[in-house]
Order: structure tokens, then sequence, then C-alpha cells
């Protein structure tokens, strides 16, 4: 990562990074679902791009904070209503991003920390443009194209077969005698120019609006109920990938691109096995070059590790392979005039600074609004009132003010004073040391903060209740209908008896009201890990919250030892703080939470009303799922990174310290405190053969 991002996210304490990881999963899972589902995004592709790499940022210098809803964990969005579900029996994986030569440079590192490699040996990739439309997958049984389908969400997408039998390039039945029995082959449907304009001069012919851009025109074509719709789009096909197949795909990825185009297939022209890390450089720069002369539209170039093996030992992490980068091309700036800044109260409290901007266009979005992080932000880029800013669609929630024109400045110009009350409540906003973020002190008091907290209670990777959204809850909570996340569960029971009936009210009816209850009665019924997340308990992300629930595995379990854990020097504050990815702050964040009375009483309430459900047991049928499993010494076999991801890979809990409930320690050499911790309280220990032995049973 270059320099500027790195020291981007080094300015951001831990509980601002929390927070900003929090708007970062919800407004990338909001332009997921347009882009995926709709085909109408609202930002540019290199202004989504921004906002993952800003993720990704901050989700590498606070690892402890990634949570399950985090976009490097997710692919695209649930497949849209109207088409059959089905489920990819390989996960269709989205790809890293690189933006400067810094992260490609970084990536090779990565590779060779990750598989033990020195300096000396060679990483070959290949690399080709990534072209800007719409990943699919073909099935092919005996030769013969059976089933297509759209990435969906990575796991589950949509059945567009009939769709992708006009689609030019889609071969209904392979070539060649060497074609497995069974083969999903993957690549990305797209639009030509050519096409795109001759379509859009039809339109304006016919009176019709035209298409906004080749991939949006794509991915709607696609997703046509009527075939013969789609075909008029004129879609192509580049093939690239491979999902299940019924024999080992082996050898090289550059011999595997023949072999596709041995079956019938297009691949990409450019495609090119680069030797070293200059050569990639070098195709990356001659495909910029040729960028707006080529037929069809790309937005960067892709580089994969050519060795297929080592593809395998790579594996992937979250949404990615490990194996695999796209290299993007950069991001559009703009200048306008920032007209005033507004100030936005989230549910811990944080004063977060907006941009009120003259609206302008930047990379083909209407933009009036954009982040200024914080106070120190402001500060350090001396931003002010009236000023003629530089802004980008990337870097943060929404767009950012990257600098300031001070050749344009008005000389009337004052530096801008951050409030030191909150704008909701008065309550006095303070900053503790090391904070970013200044906080309002009013706590539940503060009206903001109270709304925000009921709004990702019912958000969707919390309770995900249908018909509460935001405006609603807003609504609810103004007139006191909720209050509480509990009053949720009672609202229809108060409904007409405590407040005058829903369906009296403008904007609703009977079949509205009736729905919302069913939503809600609907809800009353979550996993724990949910319900950890739910509660907005500082620091605990989805990924801690899915973690504390495997652990704890029950509601009545996990609220026992958080009370246990009350006492620092206790075993079940030791269990709690070897838990991977929990450390010292977030413990004392969770014992924090069951410290409140307030708190207790909210899941006192929540209890009577719900039913909790046990966490899910993993499935995985490999001898060490479900084990939790230390490693400790130097491993020789493969790294410590490595031996970590095949673990969880198969179903194992990798812990960072040793206790009673730990299965297994693998002792590499040199192994230390934690491998005499293993043998005083009786832990199986295994050598680094025992458990590639063991796994790979």
């Amino acid at each position: 990562m270059s320099a500027k991002k790195a020291v981007e996210a080094e300015a951001l304490s831990e509980a601002a990074a929390k927070r900003e990881l929090s708007r970062l999963a919800k407004e990338i899972a909001k332009h997921d679902r347009l882009y995926y589902q709709h085909s109408a995004p609202e930002i540019s592709d290199a202004a989504y791009d921004a906002l993952r790499l800003r993720n990704r940022a901050l989700e590498a210098r606070f690892p402890e904070l990634i949570r399950a809803d985090s976009p490097s964990l997710r692919v695209g969005a649930p497949p849209a209503a109207g088409f059959a579900k089905v489920p990819h029996k390989k996960p269709m994986l989205s790809l890293d991003n690189a933006f400067d030569d810094d992260d490609l440079t970084e990536f090779l590192a990565r590779i060779r920390r990750f598989l033990g490699l020195g300096v000396d040996e060679p990483i070959a990739l290949m690399g080709e443009p990534k072209i800007d439309g719409l990943s699919a997958t073909l099935r092919y049984e005996g030769g013969q194209l059976v089933q297509g389908a759209t990435r969906g969400d990575g796991e589950v997408g949509e059945d567009v077969t009939e769709n992708l039998k006009v689609v030019k390039d889609v071969p209904h039945a392979l070539k060649g005698r060497d074609v497995p029995d069974v083969l999903e082959v993957r690549g990305e449907v797209y639009m030509t120019r050519a096409d795109f304009d001759a379509l859009n001069a039809e339109r304006a012919h016919a009176g019709e609006a035209p298409f906004v851009n080749p991939r949006n025109t794509a991915s709607g074509g696609l997703r046509q109920l009527d075939p013969a719709l789609t075909e008029k789009r004129r879609l192509r096909f580049f093939a690239y990938a491979w999902g299940e197949a019924s024999e080992k795909i082996g050898g090289h990825y550059a011999d595997w691109l023949k072999r596709l185009e041995a079956y019938g297939f297009h691949v990409n022209p450019l495609a090119e096995r680069c030797a070293t890390l200059d050569d990639a450089l070098a195709l990356y720069r001659r495909i910029e070059t040729r960028r707006a002369t080529l037929p069809y539209e790309i937005d960067g170039v892709v580089f994969k590790v050519d060795r297929i093996d080592w593809q395998e030992r790579l594996g992937f992490v979250g949404r990615a392979p490990r194996w695999a980068i796209a290299y993007k091309f950069p991001a559009e700036q703009a200048t306008t005039t920032l007209n005033a800044i507004s100030i936005q109260v989230g549910r811990t409290g944080a004063l977060t600074p907006v941009a009120e901007l003259e609206p302008i266009r930047v990379g083909g979005v209407t933009v009036s609004r954009a982040t200024l992080h914080n106070e120190d932000e402001i500060a350090r880029k001396d931003i002010r009132v009236g000023d003629t800013v530089i802004v980008q669609r990337a870097g943060d929630v929404i767009p950012q003010v990257v600098g300031v024109v001070l050749s344009k400045r008005p000389r009337v110009s004052k530096p801008y004073e951050f409030p030191k009350r909150c704008p909701e409540c008065g309550s006095h906003a303070e900053r503790e040391e090391g904070e970013a973020a200044r906080r309002c002190t009013g706590g539940l008091v503060c009206p903001a903060q109270m709304k925000e907290r009921l709004r990702h209670f019912v958000s969707r990777d919390a309770f995900d209740i249908e018909g509460l959204g935001e405006r609603r809850i807003e609504l609810f909570f103004n007139e006191k209908l909720i209050e509480s996340p509990a009053d949720i569960f009672s609202l229809e029971a108060r409904n007409g008896r405590d407040f005058p009936a829903l369906a009296e009210r403008e904007g609703w009816d009977e079949l509205s009201v009736s729905n919302l209850f069913a939503a809600i009665r609907a809800r009353k019924k979550i996993l724990l890990d949910r319900f950890i997340y739910a509660l907005g308990i500082p620091h605990v992300g989805q990924v801690t919250a899915k973690q504390i629930a495997r652990r704890y595995g029950s509601f009545d379990n996990w609220r026992r030892a958080m009370a246990a854990a009350r006492d620092d020097s206790s075993e079940a504050y030791q269990e709690l703080e070897a838990i991977a990815g929990i450390g010292p702050v977030l413990a004392q964040a969770l014992v924090g939470f069951f410290a409140e009375p307030h708190n207790l009483d909210v899941l006192d309430q929540l209890a009577r009303q719900l039913e909790i459900e046990d966490a899910r047991a993993v499935t995985s049928a490999s001898p060490v799922s479900g084990k939790t499993v230390v490693f400790t010494g130097t491993l020789v076999q493969m790294t410590r990174a490595e031996a970590k991801a095949r673990a969880e890979a198969l179903g194992a809990k990798v812990a960072s310290s040793v206790s009673k409930k730990t299965d297994y320690v693998v002792a590499g050499t040199e192994a230390g405190s934690k491998l005499k911790e293993a043998e005083k309280l009786g832990v199986t220990v295994l050598s680094e053969a025992e458990w590639l032995t063991l796994i790979e049973s």
C-alpha cells in the first residue's frame, strides 16, 4: 500500500476506525445492491474502488475490527427477485484492487511471505484487461451447456440460462475430445462500444432515452425476462476462469486460456505472461495507453499467479483470492465550491463533519456532499467555508475533499471552528486522548444517538426487519412509539391501545400494517451472532460477533461468561481474550457493556420476547472441524499464515493463546511458552508433520 494511504489509516484511532468501518460496510452494501441487482450504480467504478480501498486500509491497520459484513468478506449482492436461485458449487470470488505500483509490488511480496519463497524465486504473472462487464458462469455436462448464472453474492446467483444462450461467443457445445464430464466456465459478459452506440442510435430514432453506459446496458440486458430482449443487446463473452470441474485443472493459467480457446471460447487477445514485476508494470502501461482505442470498456488490468498449484496453496481470504489482483486505472477529480460544513451525529456520539458542495459532476455522477472525516483533517488541510476544493469520488463513505485550491481562496475566509457542543442535543462534545473524533456526551439523552442505535439494531446484517427502515424508525422514534429495541417487538400489542392505530395514519392501510407486524414476528427468532452484532457493542463487528457466538454457543452461556469476566484476573476473562481477534480493548468493551445496568435491562426485555438460537455448528467434515488450534514455533513446510488459513478453511478455530479449551497445539521448532502451557494443561501437542497427516486424512 502506498505511503499516502497508510498515513490516512494511521491517523485514525481504533474507535474512529471502528465507526468508519461500520459506515463503509453499509455504504458499499448499498452500492453492491444497486450495481449487481438493479444495474443502476450511483457512483463510478473508481469511486466504488476507493471505498473498498479505504476499507482495506483500515482493516489492515486494525485487523481486530474486521466485521462479518465487511466488504472484504462479501462478493456482489444477493440475487434479485424474478430469477431462480443457483447455488455456486465453488464460490465466485471478486478481486482485491491495486491502485499504484507499490500496491502491485506489495501483492507479490505477500505471495512470497505466504508461500515462504525466497527473494530470488521468480513469480510469473498472467495479465489481462479487466473488462467492465458482468460476471457469469456457464455449466457444461457432457460438453453441452445446461445452465448459466450470474455471480449474485458469490454464493448464490441468478439462473439466466436462456439469456446466456443468445449471447455471442457462448458455445452451446464444447469442441474437442478432452472435455471434462462436468465443467463450469466463468467469464465476463460485456457490450462493445460500437454495439452500444448503435443501440443508442436506434433508441434515439425511436424517441427513447439513451442508455448510460455499456456495462449497465449489458447487465440489464442479461436480466431481461424475455431472451429475445437480451438478444437485442448484442452481448459478448470473454472466458477466463473455471468453477466446478470433474477433473483437476492443473499446470499454468496461460495453458488454461489456450484450452478455453480450443473448447470454442473467446479469451482476451491482450492476455500476456509476465515473468517479472517490471514486465507486469510495462503491460499495465501498454494496456492503459490503448484503453481509449479498445473496442470494449476496461477499468484496469488483472494479474494472476501463473502457476495453478500455487493458486491452490494461496487459496482465498474473505471475498477474494490471494493469487490475483486488479490494478485499477486512476480515479477522477473535480473542483467546486464548499458552501457550508454540517455536522452529523452517529450512534456512538461521534461528530462527523460533512462538506456541503456546489453540485459538480465527478466520474459521471453529481456530487453535492463529501466527507471531511474529522476536525483534525479539516485543520490539516486548512479547509474553510467558501473555498474552492478538490473533490474525489474516493476514500470514504461519501466523496471526499482531498485538498484546497489556495489561489482561489476568498480574502475574508476564516479557519473553521469545530463545534464544542452537540448540534442535536446541546451537550458538550469532548475528545478523549488518542481519539480522532469529538463525541457528544449526552449518551441516551441525545436523540441522534438513540435513533442511530435503533437503526443499527434493525439494519440488514442485524435483525433485518423488512418495512422498518431508517425513515420509519425515525418516525416511530419521534412519536415515542419505539424508544428502545424491546419496543419494536411490543409494537403490535400496543397498536391501537397505547397510541392511535397505525392503519389510521396517512400512508398506511391494513395490509401495510399487517406486513410490518408479520416481518417483526418473523424476526423474533434470531441466531446468536446476529443478536450480538445488533446490540451495537463498541468494537464488536460481525466477524467478532460470530467468533463470540461460536465460542460460547448460547445466549445464556455468553451472558454468564461476561458476568464472570468482570474480574480481569478470572479464567473467564482469560478465555475471552484468547478468542482470535479479541484483544484487551475489545474485551474491556464487552465487559463494560455488561457492567451497565441499562444494557442488562435491555437484554432482559429482549430475552423475554425473542428466541435466540444457539450458534450454528461448523458443518465441515474435516477431522479438525470445530476444534480450537494454537500454532507456536517455526513451521517448515508452510508459513504460519498458510497454516492458519488452511485450518480455518477446514472449520477449525485458530486461537492466539492456550487454555483448557484448546484442542491442539501445533508446535514447530523453537516453540516456547505456549508449548509449556499446553503440556501443563494436558492439551494435545502435535508436530507439524502430525498436523499435516491429521488434516490430510
